[in-house]
């Protein structure tokens, strides 16, 4: 939630949100979402629900299972292995 509204943890108005108020933003926003969805067309309101990967926006329906992600660098994860 935080990341949506572009807050810090340590700004004032995050630190005075307690569970149930994020419980509230997190809900509305799902609200907000099916009410944007309900505009569309079926086609596209069924693509727009379909969960998609973040960085090449492929539908989670063609990934195959045990696929590699593409955006992983293992060569960076194995420098920062090391480092505590």
């Amino acid at each position: 939630m935080l990341k949506e509204f572009h807050a810090l943890p340590t700004e004032e108005r995050a630190r005075e949100m307690k569970g149930r108020d994020y419980l509230w933003c997190l809900v509305h926003t799902l609200l907000d979402r099916e009410d944007e969805l309900e505009r569309f067309c079926p086609e596209c309101r069924s693509r727009g629900a379909e969960e998609r990967c973040p960085v090449c926006g492929r539908p989670a329906s063609s990934w195959a299972e045990g696929s590699v992600n593409t955006s992983f660098d293992m060569e960076k994860f194995e420098q920062g292995a090391g480092k505590p």
